[in-house]
């Protein structure tokens, strides 16, 4: 069985594949950075989500990029974490 980063740079190789993961770079970007703020506070999904005072399963669906957080969610996550939240726009490439 394929490794799933083998599949990946396969299918990067199709246009329509490449077009919808372009597409969904900023929700992939937005994820890591809150698993990147809850590994760099040393907190497991369980840790932040007590924190957070929600529950692991709601934390696991933001870093999977299964549902949008709210701007006051990402405060929370913020402020669980120790971090600062800073959003931003960049010019379009």
């Amino acid at each position: 069985m394929s490794r799933i980063r083998d599949l990946h740079q396969q299918w990067m190789q199709e246009e329509d594949y490449r077009k919808a993961y372009s597409e969904l770079e900023p929700e992939f970007a937005l994820a890591k950075a809150m698993i990147a703020a809850r590994v760099t506070a040393g907190l497991t999904q369980e840790e932040l989500a007590q924190r957070m005072q929600t529950t692991q399963s709601v934390i696991a669906r933001l870093e999977g990029g299964k549902s949008q957080p709210s701007t006051q969610t990402l405060k929370r996550l913020a402020l669980a974490t120790g971090t600062k939240l800073n959003i931003r726009f960049d010019p379009a490439a």
